[in-house]
């Protein structure tokens, strides 16, 4: 047999509970839906700079931020054409980037890093690469191609060292130092077979031929380190330009995020004003403050509706601005009334001991200035509306001194 006195399940404390846990939960799946880009872990192997692997360029990444230079990993596809400042460190894959190459024009200071190696992505840890080996010369022409140089790609014994224009170093990239051959380009740094590090001619955008200069891999020799900090340092015009490693050509770029966008700057005050504009129309609807007002008489009855009406035709009228003057006399004769003033006073007198009883005290105007903004027709309504508060409070403080002087 059902008990029908039994107390229902949905009290107000379980339903507010159900709601707050709905509302969290929605709010969650929002905002995850907006960040899930984001979250996604960007290292895997490959040759962008997110990669820890060997032919990887975190570790340059770090390296740089460890020695305190403004160091970004870009993800803005407009920084390669139209940025203020900076140098752009552009580093290729031998595959899967000629068209997007193709597609962009690069802006100066850019430093672009030729390929070397190819690997495959380690199936049981998709961050390290195996099986890495030389990319085939003709795919890197292609490459330069690409980028409008005539030349050739060679792999030289790797010399003691190389002469530059930011001093001399030795450096020892892996098995072979790959350089490049070309009457197109301006040496900047020589070896006996080709240019190591080229710049496009009347324009500052470089080409680094052997990427183990600044790759995970090749960082780990100090010799490495050396030459491309001291490069960094010469290809920059001061120490505080900034420097930004492009992940947009490797397919790292971020786009344009509606929900992302609601909850960043400067659009996270808007969300949550909405939101909380939501939680109080819920809130509403939820609860109901008193019961439902009956319907009223069309013209209602009493002072107070006497009173309504009268001031809806004055407003109607335009004439509120008007009764200033009509006030002042009224309230006049009732504190003259309320603190027993002889009625042989003239005005002037009546003004006077007005005065004598005390200025206002949140504006500190006594009866006479207050008066002074009474006497003709106030300028609008809110004038009105200001001048006679002031008046009203002057009043009820001087009853309310008055009534404590008597206790």
């Amino acid at each position: 047999m059902n008990n029908s006195n039994s107390p229902s399940p949905f009290t107000f404390k379980a339903i507010a509970i159900m709601l707050a846990i709905a509302l969290i939960s929605f709010s969650a799946v929002i905002v995850l839906a907006g960040w899930a880009p984001e979250l996604r872990d960007k290292d895997e192997a490959g040759e962008h700079p997110y990669s820890t692997s060997a032919l990887g360029y975190n570790g340059f990444a770090q390296l740089l931020a460890a020695l305190d230079y403004p160091v970004e990993i870009s993800r803005l596809e407009r920084k390669l054409e139209d940025r203020d400042w900076g140098l752009m460190i552009v580093t290729t894959t031998p595959w899967s980037m000629r068209k997007r190459l193709e597609e962009t024009d690069l802006q100066p200071s850019t430093l672009i890093v030729l390929p070397k190696w190819q690997g495959q992505p380690d199936w049981s840890n998709p961050k390290r690469q195996i099986d890495t080996q030389f990319v085939a010369a003709s795919q890197i022409n292609d490459l330069l191609g690409v980028l409008e140089i005539e030349g050739e790609l060679g792999r030289i014994t790797v010399p003691s060292n190389v002469t530059s224009p930011f001093g001399t170093y030795a450096p020892r990239p892996d098995l072979k130092m790959q350089v490049l051959r070309s009457d197109d380009l301006e040496t900047i740094v020589e070896t006996p077979d080709g240019a190591l590090l080229a710049r496009m001619p009347d324009e500052d955008i470089y080409i680094l031929a052997d990427p183990d200069l600044i790759n995970t891999f090749g960082l780990a020799t100090k010799d490495n380190a050396r030459f491309s900090i001291a490069m960094i340092d010469w290809l920059r015009y001061d120490e505080t330009e900034p420097i930004y490693l492009d992940a947009t050509l490797h397919g790292f770029t971020r786009s344009a995020n509606l929900l992302q966008m609601a909850f960043d700057i400067p659009f996270i005050g808007a969300t949550l004003t909405a939101f909380a504009t939501a939680l109080l129309l819920g809130w509403a609807a939820m609860v109901r403050f008193g019961p439902p007002l009956h319907e009223g008489r069309v013209i209602a009855l009493g002072k107070q509706a006497l009173a309504d009406n009268s001031a809806g035709l004055v407003a109607m009228a335009r004439r509120e601005a008007h009764m200033a003057p009509r006030y002042l006399t009224l309230m006049r004769r009732q504190i003259a009334k309320d603190i027993g003033a002889p009625k042989t006073l003239t005005e002037t007198q009546l003004t006077a001991l007005f005065d004598r009883l005390g200025p206002e005290s949140a504006s500190g105007k006594t009866f006479s200035q207050i008066q002074s903004g009474l006497i003709a027709a106030a300028a609008n309504r809110e004038d009105l509306i200001q001048k006679t508060r002031e008046l009203y409070r002057w009043r009820h403080q001087i009853i309310g001194r008055s009534a404590h002087e008597r206790h």
